[in-house]
């Protein structure tokens, strides 16, 4: 059957569609009116009636016009296919008119159709259409209605055919869903029937011809040079950064950017759905996962591309984003010598990446503890910029926050710099990322890579001496110069004896052995016998003794040891024991892995008058 027959079989079947072939142009009759509009009129019955005339003469020319060498040639046939059809039935159309029908039909035979001139429109950040009569666009991120149509079902389903053909993915009632992308980029999604119930629907977010720069992103107010600079720091001391925010928050525009920092000498390895990272680099190795066939076989997922990015001898790994079980493979890469690697998820907060991660590991099929899945999340990724879309449509970064451990089963994180509205005036939100006053753990890093900070280092605070170092993590430490202990500072749980007014003040003694300087192994029946021995040899060297006790403060990791402690506690106080209470313990403690901690209030020794 010819390219016409079966052309002309589609159009006999009913509607005033076109070929259902691939590639065969449909020109709409008024695709630029309101959605479900009649004529309004006869001028635009004119006007649909020359589209119809015109739809034949194309449907004839069809073949001639693939075959021509360029696009000129192809706007030079249809020009001449119009004008003959206006000459020949003595029809009256002004020059703008007929510009516009000739730019319709362009698009219908090279392009997509009543999409193109969306696509075009560099202000349009993202083209949603739902069916036949509804389209949608996001412009300064508000979205609006406009006055495009399409013919019918059949019209945007051939759209859709346009768009995955070239990528040799399909549609269909077994396969009704799709992601695709556009030559420049445009991340594209597709649902048909049965899923939608309102006809085809194709949701195109696009993507500026040229990659969006530091520049252009501090201009559109989503962060300071400020902040830029210290993520900049950030990947070339090689931290694990995930890019969070909710959908249309501009987190794989950011992920784009935050790339764009990586150093040229390095070999990068990206995995995507649908390949939409520009990176800029040389060295570069884009991996696109592969959907199913139409017999169910040959499905490549984001999993086995990572699995095999690590056979690729990768610098850094980028996951465009991370949607299910893949997030363990990516966490595992961060943890076995992909330093530096990046990627997005889905989220609200930042607490909310961090839950979406443990439920997206315990989809990868494996049955882990939830303990061993956080311990992994905690020593894998290091920093998590937080995006947002704004009331006001404007996409920003609203937090940077550091993961620096794990506590009583719980992720440790603290915030380094946090987005602090100020007000709103003439509908924009007005605010700064400012840093929080919290020095993270990761500061030594930049030293041990020989990265030298700018002066002021980003507005974060200078590290407290008066506080114990907190070294972060373990793989931080390979390969750096441990400092060298301070002695005169006092050290977590060792406590500290001061007399005034004829009484001794012991402040918290932990479970620590003295002989090696590392708390004791066992439950709280062996680390409340250790605390005791140290608090006795703390009094004994004040002068004084346990006997001459006469208030007690304990802190327990766990109330609910309180009996097992209090069964040591009589041991060694007999009779009345001190009055005490019992507080919380400080997360200090926690981290040093104490159960218990006891401080006290003690009688001094009156020295015997001569």
């Amino acid at each position: 059957m010819s390219l016409h027959q079966r052309v002309e079989k589609t159009r006999a079947g009913g509607g005033r569609g076109v070929a259902a072939a691939p590639g065969v142009p449909s020109v709409p009759p008024g695709a630029t009116r309101a959605a479900g509009a009649a004529p309004a009129s006869a001028r635009e019955g004119l006007l649909t009636e020359i589209r119809a005339r015109a739809q034949d003469e194309i449907i004839e020319a069809f073949g001639s016009l693939l075959d021509a060498a360029d696009a000129a040639e192809v706007r030079s046939r249809i020009v001449a296919i119009i004008d003959r059809i206006i000459l020949k039935h003595g029809f009256s159309l002004t020059r703008a008119e007929r510009l516009d029908l000739v730019e319709e039909i362009v698009h219908e035979v090279t392009g997509l159709g009543p999409l193109e001139p969306l696509l075009q429109d560099e202000t349009i950040t993202e083209v949603m259409v739902n069916g036949p009569n509804n389209v949608y666009i996001e412009r300064n991120g508000k979205i609006q209605r406009v006055d495009v149509v399409f013919l019918n079902d059949g019209h945007v389903r051939r759209i859709i055919d346009r768009i995955i053909a070239p990528l040799g993915r399909r549609i269909d009632e077994s396969s009704p869903r799709v992601d695709a992308r556009l030559p420049d980029g445009s991340r594209v999604n597709a649902v048909i029937e049965p899923l939608s119930l309102v006809g085809p629907v194709i949701t195109i977010r696009k993507f500026a011809a040229k990659p969006y720069t530091v520049r252009d992103l501090i201009g559109f107010g989503t962060a300071t040079v400020e902040i830029f600079d210290f993520l900049r720091h950030c990947v070339w001391a090689r931290l694990n950064i995930f890019v969070s925010g909710g959908t249309g928050s501009g987190k794989t525009t950011f992920l784009n950017v935050l790339s764009s920092f990586i150093p040229e000498d390095e070999r990068i390895v990206t995995v995507e759905d649908a390949a939409e990272l520009q990176l800029r680099q040389e060295h570069i190795v884009t991996l696109e996962a592969r959907p199913s066939n139409a017999e169910g076989a040959g499905e490549i997922t984001i999993r086995d591309l990572l699995r095999n990015a690590l056979h690729m001898r990768p610098d850094r790994i980028i996951v465009g984003e991370c949607r299910a079980g893949e997030a363990l493979d990516m966490i595992q890469a961060m943890m076995t010598g992909q330093d530096g690697s990046l990627s997005t998820g889905h989220a609200n907060t930042t607490q909310d990446m961090l839950r979406r991660l443990e439920t997206m590991i315990l989809m990868s099929g494996y049955e882990l503890p939830l303990r061993a899945i956080r311990e992994q999340i905690a020593s894998a990724v290091d920093l998590i910029v937080h995006t947002a879309r704004l009331k006001d449509g404007t996409r920003k970064v609203v937090s940077i926050t550091e993961v620096y451990g794990i506590e009583d089963d719980e992720i440790l994180t603290q915030d380094i710099f946090a987005f602090e509205q100020t007000g709103v005036r003439d509908g924009k939100v007005e605010g700064e990322l400012r840093p929080t006053g919290i020095r993270p753990t990761f500061m030594g890093v930049f030293k041990a890579n020989g990265i030298e900070l700018p002066r002021g280092e980003f507005g974060i605070p200078p590290e407290d001496p008066t506080r114990p170092p907190n070294r972060g993590k373990t793989r931080w430490a390979i390969g750096a110069t441990a400092p060298a202990p301070d002695e005169s500072r006092p050290l977590v749980g060792h406590g500290r004896a001061v007399t005034a007014g004829g009484m001794v003040y012991v402040s918290s003694v932990g479970p620590i052995d003295p002989a090696t300087g590392q708390v004791v192994n066992g439950e709280i029946r062996e680390q409340t016998r250790q605390c005791l021995h140290n608090l006795k040899a703390k009094l004994e060297a004040a002068g004084t003794s346990l006997e001459k006790v006469v208030w007690a403060n304990w802190s327990l990791r766990e109330p609910s040891e309180f009996d097992t402690f209090n069964e040591e506690w009589v041991r060694w106080f007999p009779g009345d024991s001190p009055v005490g209470q019992g507080t919380l313990m400080p997360p200090s403690q926690r981290r040093a892995g104490f159960r218990i901690s006891i401080g006290v209030i003690a009688e001094a020794s009156v020295p015997d008058r001569p």
